[in-house]
């Protein structure tokens, strides 16, 4: 949903014509689609039937965004095109939904997985050429929001975790680690990787340039946000670890989902870098993946420590990461940023 109103944002004003009332409108349905996620998958009783309202408002979110590409492309026979190659997905994945509200279990999880199958294999399946990206950097920059709203959901977590339990040292300390875990996956991003896969979008020759910007930005930041998702998870049971000395002692290790999904969320945070620097720079960049690896190596031994102590190791990985980058690619970060800096 984002990124699709980053392509469309890229090719109308918001402020001109009717642009801006259906923005509104399209803001407006997902307000509501967000109220209804809680009962995406179970629904609460009275009133109305979440599982169902949640694949509606999906629905005319997209047909929005549909529309307003076909009033784009009134006058760009090859856009209209790619428009029209672009629909399938979109309400493919939407009827896939709706069937998944009439049922339960594991039939409605794998439902909910074929209409995100639907709607990533089909946009593929359309093809990019048709696509229009006059601006490079307004595409990079509005990913790049979306990487920093997650980021900023990750400290929330942490909020959330501890909101009924009386502030503590623990508490202060699992604090300030996952405040310096998301600091140091923000610096992964936004230090010099971000500036150069901007860089590589505005020098693409036009023909190339969507399918450039589909891949890394459409597709692969995709595990960057999943991964930030999971961290939040991850923090967000640490500290609840940590704050709650009634059900969990500070010995206590993290264990199961928890454990996965901080330690996973981090190594799918780097591995869905190296992919992006690949894809953008054609490079394979080895210290990201090396530091994912080590966490993966480290995965049995920290379901064994003390989930504060967990944590710690986990923040302490992507840190010595950015400061091994920020002395050993001085130079080549200096270079970049005069050069961001005359591009800008």
């Amino acid at each position: 949903s984002w990124t699709g109103y980053a392509w469309l944002g890229n090719v109308v004003r918001a402020e001109e014509g009717i642009v801006r009332e259906v923005m509104l409108a399209a803001m407006s349905t997902m307000f509501i689609f967000a109220l209804a996620i809680p009962e995406a998958f179970d629904d609460l009783r009275g009133g109305l039937y979440g599982p169902v309202v949640v694949p509606i408002c999906y629905l005319v979110f997209r047909l929005l965004h549909l529309t307003m590409f076909w009033v784009a492309s009134r006058r760009d026979p090859v856009l209209r095109r790619q428009v029209i190659r672009f629909a399938p997905s979109v309400l493919g994945a939407t009827l896939i939904l709706l069937v998944a509200a009439g049922t339960t279990g594991r039939t409605q999880t794998v439902l909910w997985a074929l209409a995100l199958a639907a709607d990533y294999v089909g946009t593929l399946l359309g093809g990019a050429s048709g696509w229009r990206l006059p601006s490079a950097r307004h595409f990079a920059e509005r990913h790049g929001l979306i990487v920093i709203v997650a980021l900023g959901e990750s400290i929330v977590a942490i909020g959330v975790g501890i909101a009924e339990l009386p502030i503590s040292w623990p508490i202060i300390g699992g604090a300030l680690l996952g405040f310096g875990l998301s600091a140091a996956l923000w610096w992964v991003y936004f230090d010099v990787t971000a500036a150069m896969a901007e860089r590589a979008l505005a020098e693409a020759p036009d023909a190339d340039r969507p399918r450039l910007a589909r891949d890394a930005y459409s597709y692969l930041h995709l595990p960057l946000i999943t991964g930030i998702v999971l961290l939040s998870l991850g923090l967000k049971k640490v500290l609840e670890y940590v704050g709650d000395s009634e059900h969990h002692a500070l010995s206590d290790p993290l264990t199961g989902v928890s454990l996965f999904a901080l330690v996973g969320g981090v190594v799918v945070y780097l591995v869905g870098h190296v992919a992006f620097k690949w894809r953008t720079q054609h490079e394979l960049y080895w210290p990201r993946l090396i530091a994912a690896a080590v966490l993966v190596a480290l995965s049995p031994l920290l379901g064994q420590m003390p989930a504060l102590a967990a944590l710690a190791v986990v923040t302490l990985v992507p840190v010595a990461l950015v400061a091994f980058e920020t002395v050993h690619h001085a130079e080549l970060r200096a270079q970049i940023r005069r050069g961001g800096h005359q591009h800008t």
